[in-house]
């Protein structure tokens, strides 16, 4: 198996968060558009290309260039992509998947055996239910939830045999808030891992390594990709056993990102900061319409001073993000007609494009999760708030919603 180079070998010294040996951090936009990207020696593309490429040529046997052999195990453009990741997000190492359930299933089985427990949110995303109800379960892991904003019920959801506590903050498809600081510590002291899907905040919004998390857990196919084109995911960590393990899984079970797919959402990346701006700015005034509505009774969105959750996401995020819930009051029927009549919000899952999205999570995204105690409400709609003009968006919803 081949080792791929880490960013300390291949740029200059590169560390957690961008700092050069010797050097000042550089800022997240300059990271964005050139940690892990150097000009193609060969030719000074300025833009990683796009090895398309299944094996490489040896120099004698075991003579590798640059590490590679074979890219399942190591691919240039997802070298980049993952050494990309890694200072985006503060961590020592970054490893790219082919979905974020990919990742998930590779750091659940690099963690965990038998008879271990892991504590998930009360409001987790679908998928990830999925997976540890229908999947994890199958390989005698134990699993209870909790509601994750409350750090003693998670504290009290703790057994002798949980090896993680697991977080979305803000979470899906109801935007809770976990304060990162406060359960680190209780892991610390237990003794168990923190991981922490940042899908929703991106780490443009929102550091978990830096607020005492083990992992960090994307869908990159959401707001790093941010055009709808890719599938995708990626790990994220700082602890270099733990990122060896992780890569001696990924390779063995491999699920990899491609390279087209990784030079995707490289591309996507680069315009991160700038988007996710955007995109909190249109959430803010579409949850603060909401609130005003008739129809509407109940909004859930952390960057509104009445989210219960509001003072902890005010200090560990930058902005609120694009992502905004909320309850219809004339019940379910009424909320899925709201999906329907929707123009400038596609009917549609996934979140985090450049373009607005609606669905109705019940029906849609957490189907998986009816009867269970992470069902969520028959009236709750979703939005992925995209970059479009604020006003027309605002003037499709008052329209959907009659």
């Amino acid at each position: 198996m081949s080792q791929q180079h880490n960013s300390e070998q291949n740029h200059g010294g590169q560390r957690h968060g961008g700092q050069r040996d010797g050097a000042e951090p550089r800022h997240f936009e300059t990271l964005a558009i050139h940690a892990g990207n150097t000009a193609d020696p060969l030719t000074g593309a300025v833009v990683p290309p796009i090895y398309q490429v299944s094996t490489y040529k040896q120099d004698g046997v075991g003579g590798l260039r640059g590490g590679y052999e074979y890219s399942r195990s190591a691919n240039p453009t997802r070298t980049a992509l993952e050494e990309n990741l890694a200072a985006l997000e503060g961590g020592r190492r970054g490893l790219a998947f082919a979905s974020g359930l990919a990742a998930e299933d590779c750091l659940l089985r690099t963690l965990l055996t038998p008879g271990d427990h892991v504590v998930i949110p009360d409001d987790a995303y679908g998928g990830t239910f999925r997976l540890f109800a229908k999947v994890v379960s199958r390989w005698g892991v134990e699993w209870s939830v909790a509601d994750t904003s409350d750090p003693e019920a998670v504290r009290a959801a703790l057994t002798p045999r949980t090896k993680a506590i697991w977080v979305e903050t803000p979470s899906n498809p109801l935007l809770g808030i976990t304060d990162i600081a406060a359960l680190a510590g209780i892991a610390r002291a237990a003794g168990v891992r923190l991981v922490v899907d940042n899908t929703f905040a991106s780490p443009y919004l929102q550091q978990p390594l830096a607020l005492g998390a083990d992992i960090v857990v994307h869908s990159t196919t959401k707001y790093m990709g941010g055009h709808s084109d890719v599938v995708g995911g990626a790990l994220i960590v700082n602890d270099v056993e733990l990122a060896d393990e992780l890569a001696f899984h990924q390779n063995a079970m491999g699920a990899v990102a491609g390279p087209f797919d990784a030079w995707l959402v490289l591309r996507g990346i680069k315009t991160l900061a700038v988007r996710m701006d955007r995109h909190s700015e249109n959430a803010t005034r579409i949850a603060e319409m909401l609130t005003e509505h008739p129809r509407v009774s109940k909004v859930l969105y952390p960057g509104l001073p009445d989210h219960p959750g509001h003072e902890v996401a005010a200090k560990q995020m930058k902005a609120f993000g694009g992502m905004v819930s909320f309850q219809v009051a004339d019940g379910e029927e009424a909320a899925v007609a709201v999906c329907d009549r929707a123009e400038l919000f596609t009917l549609g899952e996934s979140l985090g494009g450049v373009e607005s999205l609606i669905e109705h999570p019940g029906r849609m995204t957490h189907a998986s999760a009816a009867g269970s105690a992470l069902e969520v409400p028959a009236d709750l709609v979703r939005l992925s708030v995209g970059i479009e003009s604020a006003e027309d968006l605002l003037a499709d919803l008052r329209r959907a919603l009659g």
